[in-house]
């Protein structure tokens, strides 16, 4: 199986999106968006709000409550040169939790813009909040390709990192809306329901939900549980090789409570994903256990969802009930209430879903490994899905409309 999927081309998943089908902006009231319906291969829509209508009964809904920050700081050298420093990923802490509270200094992976103008020397930048006011510094220590490893460093210890980010930094929109960031997109950019700071871009599905739309959820009896899935930059990343077997996928962290788990493994079989984040985090939590039934003393990096581990006949024998206890046993020997770990997780034709029965999810880029993850999903029939999107005005990618996949 791994070979059929490693040789899938990605000029197969490409499609016409005009300019003007992109949103630019979201609309005003988030759960007015369209919505399409799509279930044993038959097309229907209707509008956001009514998505209760339409949820199989007994479906337990999974989001994703990642937080986008605000990842992106601007800094200028006394020659005038603009540098801007885009936070990919924390190093020392690597915890993202202990890395926003730290109160002297921290390392992040990121990206440099114009760096070219910065080949050596500490940027300075002042910035105040209220009364309070702090010099941040950035110094460059190593390169890994194009990203960066930079150590940040302060001098008030009244300021948090989270803190620094919120008042000097900016909430990165996706670079497809052509766009600067605006005030607006400090609210509208995060979904009603994110908690856990670490994302660089949203779980755009999400965008649609207001708490109207969850209180009706609630009320017609269904479940609501919640993961972290935290959306790094190479999201955005495109697949540049001709076949997918060359495009490496990026690391994801991934944070699932213990009775999160224990509510999914009870509902398996009824999992309805919002978004790919979702599904990924969701699927990854199978083959997580997979390694600890292999290993159960596995650790750290050990536990990562290797990109092509699912395509591998032997990891697919498990069922979801035996890997998701696996996984409350590693909880319970480690006294740990929650489980911490990274995925590199592709899901393209070929994957067999394990745990996901239902996904909503946006329109999303030609060629990209999210298209990939809806073909895979709909086993090969996302054509006819994105020809009814556009030519039936929907809205495409990130504060565009979305649909239910069944």
């Amino acid at each position: 199986m791994t070979v059929k999927t490693k040789h899938i081309r990605i000029a197969e998943y490409n499609y016409p999106l005009p300019d003007e089908r992109i949103a630019r902006f979201p609309l005003a009231k988030r759960d007015e968006s369209k919505l399409l319906l799509y279930k044993n291969g038959v097309i229907n829509e209707s509008q956001f709000k009514h998505l209760p209508d339409f949820l199989p009964e007994g479906s337990l809904m999974v989001f994703n409550n990642t937080r986008v920050i605000q990842a992106r700081m601007l800094f200028h050298k006394t020659t005038g040169a603009k540098i801007e420093l885009f936070c990919l990923e924390p190093i020392s802490p690597h915890d993202y939790a202990l890395v926003f509270q730290e109160t002297e200094r921290c390392s992040w992976l990121c990206l440099v813009g114009n760096s070219k103008k910065w080949k050596e020397g500490t940027l300075e930048k002042e910035i105040m909040s209220g009364e309070k006011r702090t010099i941040i510094r950035a110094e460059k220590k190593d390169s890994y390709g194009e990203s960066h490893l930079i150590e940040f460093s302060w001098d008030n210890p009244d300021f948090t990192f989270a803190e620094i980010l919120d008042v000097a930094g900016i909430l990165p929109i996706p670079p497809y809306l052509n766009r600067e960031t605006e005030e607006n997109d400090l609210k509208t950019y995060q979904t009603v329901y994110s908690k856990i700071k670490g994302s660089v871009a949203a779980p755009t599905a999400g965008l649609h939900f207001t708490d109207e739309v969850l209180k009706d959820l609630d009320e017609k009896g269904f479940g609501r549980e919640e993961v972290t899935l935290h959306v790094g930059a190479g999201t955005f990343k495109p697949i540049k090789s001709e076949t997918i077997e060359e495009h490496e996928m990026h690391t994801e962290f991934i944070s699932v409570n213990r009775s999160a788990i224990e509510k999914i493994k009870a509902k398996a079989g009824n999992i309805i994903a919002v978004g790919t984040t979702s599904v990924r985090t969701l699927e990854s939590l199978y083959y997580i256990g997979v390694i600890l039934s292999k290993n159960p003393e596995a650790e750290g990096e050990e536990l990562t969802v290797s990109q092509w581990m699912p395509y591998e006949e032997e990891n697919n024998t498990l069922s979801v009930n035996d890997a998701l206890q696996h996984i409350l046993n590693y909880l319970d020997r480690h006294k740990a209430d929650k489980l911490l770990t990274a995925t590199r997780i592709i899901i393209a034709p070929g994957y067999n879903f394990k745990i996901v029965r239902g996904i909503i999810t946006n329109f999303h880029q030609p060629q990209s490994t999210l298209l990939l993850l809806i073909s895979a999903f709909v086993k090969g029939n996302w054509k006819p899905i994105y020809e009814y999107a556009l030519t039936h005005d929907f809205r495409f990618l990130s504060y565009g409309d979305s649909s239910l996949l069944l």
